[in-house]
């Protein structure tokens, strides 16, 4: 179901990072980047370098955003009350298709993107097919009655990988999840660090 495996992995190794946690990640075996310049020595990066890196690294991790989308949650976060950095987390949280990839209905954020797409997840009983579909508190989103026998489901729920985080109450044995709460930086599980007060300082800048 996922296309995108090259890709994926091609993000990893630019970033020299295993940024999903996943087991088959390259570079759990090559810690240099893609490319035939790849293992030249690593320079020290400058301010700019650490904020873009930072960017590039949380756009990636859900599932490659475009920057048009990237910069318009960011500008979102931005206009609200509190801290930005906490805010932009938040936002991207509620994303649809992150949702489906936390519950662990599907292996990967891509195929995330793409079983929404395909009008496989339910919101509170309706099909929605929008993976950038904002959830609210209390929204309970669940796999189409049809789709839970789907391969990449059942392959999603035996993952040892990763933990379901405590904003979602999730049943796998109906294939529901229910939105608890919009979770800040420190609540969500991710294999690497996030630094979304370098991506604030780079637009800042920018």
């Amino acid at each position: 179901m996922t296309k995108r495996t090259s890709a994926k992995y091609k993000i990893d190794r630019r970033m020299g990072e295993n940024i999903w946690g996943r087991a088959k990640s390259p570079v759990n075996r090559r810690e240099y980047g893609p490319g035939q310049h790849g293992q030249r020595r690593k320079g020290k990066l400058s301010d700019f370098g650490l904020q873009l890196r930072a960017k590039q690294k949380l756009k990636g991790y859900y599932g490659d955003l475009t920057e048009k989308q990237f910069r318009r949650i960011f500008a979102e976060a931005e206009r609200l009350k509190g801290d930005t950095g906490e805010l932009l987390i938040g936002l991207l949280e509620r994303r649809l298709d992150a949702v489906v990839y936390r519950a662990k209905f599907v292996p990967t954020v891509f195929a995330a993107r793409q079983f929404v797409n395909h009008g496989h997840v339910l919101v509170n009983g309706k099909r929605v097919n929008i993976p950038s579909y904002r959830v609210k508190e209390g929204d309970v989103i669940e796999v189409r009655e049809k789709s839970k026998q789907l391969a990449v489901v059942l392959e999603a729920a035996q993952l040892p990988e990763r933990d379901v985080p405590d904003y979602l109450e999730v049943d796998h044995s109906k294939m529901t999840a229910s939105f608890v709460r919009t979770p800040g930086l420190a609540d969500v599980p991710y294999p690497v660090q996030m630094e979304p007060n370098l991506v604030i300082e780079f637009y800042a800048q920018n």
